[in-house]
């Protein structure tokens, strides 16, 4: 049977949604590159929240080595672009 095809501008926007409900900073705010730490101001208490809810959302596991990758919307997408795709 084949995999179901992901659409992945419905994952992005339910990914900013849900980064902007923890965050709570606006999804208008939420530019893709925006860095979380310097320009957001998101904490890693925040940001081990993020992966969780994606985590469990997706029904994914984030590797451990990408996490610290999280820097911005962009990387997001691309771990959860490439963890989709197996």
């Amino acid at each position: 049977m084949a995999k179901k095809k992901v659409d992945f501008d419905k994952v992005k926007k339910d990914v900013k949604k849900t980064i902007s409900q923890i965050t709570e900073v606006s999804e208008e705010e939420l530019k893709e590159d925006a860095d979380f730490t310097n320009e957001l101001g998101i904490d890693s208490m925040m940001a081990l929240e993020m992966v969780a809810a994606i985590e469990k959302k997706y029904k994914i596991v984030i590797p451990e080595e990408d996490i610290p990758n999280i820097r911005s919307l962009k990387n997001i997408y691309s771990i959860l672009e490439k963890n989709l795709k197996k």
